[in-house]
């Protein structure tokens, strides 16, 4: 019989995806985690914003605020001294919005390697302007 951890993927060890250059990688300290070393899950939320606003600044050629978050998941937990990476990629590009879709994938046990995918989660940003107010994003070739 499956465990629902085995049904949804979250067991098994898997490979940092190939070809693509992480948005962020950063490994979370003690004073991220709670007293058994567990990172908080805002501290996450905070750092996939910030990897999905890099890749929806880029497109956006300047300021992005944060509008929604339709999905979050976390899939496994993360530890201090995991080494994570976040791989952040648009999905769709309106008038003035960007959704990017961001996963995280957490290296760790260093003797003896493995990778897990912790998160994963889509943002929506909107392109501002230098009063913060809406603008379209510039069209791209």
């Amino acid at each position: 019989m499956c465990t629902p951890a085995r049904i949804i993927g979250m067991t098994d060890p898997v490979k940092l995806p190939a070809g693509k250059q992480p948005v962020l990688r950063v490994m979370p300290m003690p004073s991220d985690a709670n007293i058994h070393g567990d990172v908080f899950g805002g501290w996450i939320m905070a750092q996939v914003d910030v990897a999905g606003g890099v890749r929806a600044a880029a497109r956006a050629k300047g300021r992005v605020a944060t509008i929604a978050v339709t999905q979050f998941v976390f899939k496994r937990p993360v530890l201090v001294g995991d080494l994570l990476s976040f791989y952040a990629d648009i999905v769709r590009v309106g008038n003035t919005s960007i959704t990017v879709t961001v996963e995280v994938y957490a290296q760790r046990n260093p003797e003896d390697p493995e990778v897990h995918k912790v998160t994963e989660a889509t943002l929506t940003y909107v392109a501002t302007d230098a009063d913060r107010r809406p603008r379209s994003v510039p069209f791209e070739r």
